[in-house]
């Protein structure tokens, strides 16, 4: 079960037309291909992707990308809220497990694994299954280190014998870092396998709780810690095919803007922090039937990108692209400088336009001579800008110069 119904509210307005797993990533993926590639990579071909808000676009991309052979009864499906329980929606991802059993009974399985749609990493989750079964446990949760002043974003693991959970804390305002590691916490992944038996009469338990949260963080798993019934897993220990030491246990959580940036950033490094090209763990998507990139001379200026991703489609006549992420048919026009920014399908930089630390949605059109990253206190009174300065044009905005 892939879980893919978060609203996003801290990315808009990239999600203001689209479901958070559905926001475009890395030129050419979506952040739910991370977590499908995953589980296809691993065997996994029976997956449900539970979906509540903006779906439309999720739900056209895994029709369009993730069709498995039904002959050998593989399917990756979306499954949006039915009101199965009574005239409401998904009122958390405890209550969206609740409403979905039905699913479970179909398929009778003994193990689930319960994923989030929005992070970025690998992960060969056959490990965690077999670390699983292994230690006994109804729950075992993946955990990562993080800082600890990023602790209040995550839920947090208090680590016990023999791997098992102590106490689990979800998003806590205050909390002490690791005994060897005083400025860093053990923080969930969103990632968690359940014995099968042991899911059904939690997310049943927790819906008679009038009182409860119905959330896997802030409800589930601290019933289950308390029931001693909890493990966690050490992503660190996870050995993908074909990863170097550089990426060894990359996840990061873009959730936020100045994540979902700096996760960007990480891409384009001469020696990336993530590595897009292991071929023997891949990313799958779809893309779009478009011509090779193109550069080109145009009023005697190159077009040229530099430490940058460039897709297919994209045309930069005569302008300059450094430390960049280009999504398919983005063109740069002569004397235009993008900079140290992710811009998205289709957008336009017109003539000598300048874009730095900025993030432009799909179809955005910046007039010839715009500026964007220029003025922080102009950007403000016009669009998003992050806590750390990254600007963010919303889809179709047209920036005339000023």
């Amino acid at each position: 079960m892939v879980l893919a119904g978060g609203e996003g509210k801290r990315l808009l307005p990239l999600t203001a037309d689209r479901a958070k797993p559905a926001v475009p990533f890395g030129g050419a993926y979506r952040l739910i291909d991370f977590v499908l590639s995953n589980l296809v990579n691993a065997g996994y071909f029976k997956v449900v992707v539970l979906t509540q808000y903006k779906s439309h676009s999720l739900d056209r991309h895994i029709a369009q990308t993730w069709h498995l052979s039904a002959m050998l009864n593989n399917y990756i499906a979306t499954v949006p809220a039915q009101m199965r329980r009574g005239p409401r929606w998904f009122t958390g991802s405890a209550d969206a497990i609740f409403q979905n059993l039905n699913l479970v009974y179909d398929e009778r399985p003994d193990y689930i694994l319960v994923f989030g749609a929005d992070h970025v990493y690998r992960m060969d989750p056959r490990q965690m299954l077999a670390a699983h079964i292994a230690s006994g446990a109804g729950l075992t949760v993946a955990g990562v280190r993080v800082p600890l002043v990023e602790a209040s974003s995550f839920g947090i693991i208090e680590t016990g014998d023999d791997h098992r959970i102590r106490a689990f804390r979800e998003k806590p305002r205050e909390t002490v870092g690791l005994p060897d590691a005083p400025d860093q916490v053990l923080a969930s992944m969103g990632n968690y396998i359940f014995t099968a038996r042991t899911l059904i009469d939690a997310v049943t338990t927790d819906a008679e709780d009038d009182g409860s949260r119905h959330d896997l963080g802030g409800s589930l798993v601290p019933m289950l810690v308390e029931h001693g019934e909890a493990a966690w897993y050490d992503f660190t220990t996870n050995s993908v095919p074909g990863s170097v030491e550089a990426d060894r246990g990359y996840w990061r959580d873009v959730g936020e803007i100045d994540s979902y940036y700096d996760s960007h950033m990480d891409l384009i490094a001469p020696m990336p922090v993530f590595n897009l090209y292991n071929h023997d763990w891949p990313i799958f998507t779809w893309h779009r039937a478009l011509p090779p990139a193109k550069f080109v001379v145009d009023e005697r200026q190159p077009g040229q990108a530099l430490d940058s991703l460039v897709s297919a489609g994209v045309i930069v006549a005569g302008g300059t692209v450094r430390r960049s992420v280009l999504s398919p048919g983005v063109r740069v026009e002569a004397g235009a400088l993008v900079e140290g920014s992710v811009v998205m399908d289709d957008a336009c930089i017109g003539r000598g336009a300048f874009v730095r630390n900025a993030i432009l949605d799909k179809n955005v059109v910046v007039a010839d001579g715009a500026r964007i990253g220029h003025d922080p206190d102009a950007d403000r009174a016009r669009f998003t800008v992050s806590s750390n300065g990254v600007t963010v044009v919303g889809k179709n905005h047209i920036v005339r110069a000023q």
